[in-house]
């Protein structure tokens, strides 16, 4: 494994964040929040451009969702002293929504927005619970489940 990107290092730009990952393959994202959150996502098919590899709704686009069953997100440090690391599978029916690839103006998304990053890299959105499972008790759309993640929206 080699890092690809930092976001210290390489700027915080969405442009260079794809020009280190793009069309490289399995990609583990890891991202620490100003609060010291710790969260990410992994991907074995990665940020391409390759259509075949995107929800064939999709290929027509310049934009589209990337189809990857075996990707998930992951929570490593939260704010909550009895939460421990945990991940997260993509939910049923859902594989075909794994990942979002938006050339210039996104960074890593997961899933229909589970996680997000603005066009700076930093902190962005999360509908964490539409696309990917969400621990045991919290429910999708609540305060709760757009927070677990990075604690603030």
């Amino acid at each position: 494994m080699k890092k690809g990107f930092s976001a210290k290092r390489d700027g915080f730009s969405c442009q260079n964040w794809h020009k280190a990952v793009d069309n490289k393959g399995k990609t583990l994202v890891i991202i620490k929040t100003k609060d010291n959150f710790i969260f990410g996502g992994f991907t074995q098919v990665g940020w391409t451009k390759d259509k075949s590899k995107w929800r064939e709704i999709d290929r027509d686009k310049d934009h589209g969702h990337i189809i990857d069953p075996n990707a998930f997100i992951f929570s490593l440090r939260n704010d909550k002293g009895d939460r421990k690391p945990d991940k997260f599978t993509i939910k049923k029916g859902y594989q075909q929504k794994s990942l979002f690839y938006s050339y210039s103006n996104h960074g890593p998304e997961f899933g229909s927005a589970d996680i997000g990053l603005k066009s700076n890299l930093q902190p962005g959105y999360s509908n964490f619970g539409w696309s990917y499972n969400l621990p045991n008790g919290i429910k999708q759309g609540t305060n709760e489940a757009q927070t677990y993640l990075a604690g603030s929206l």
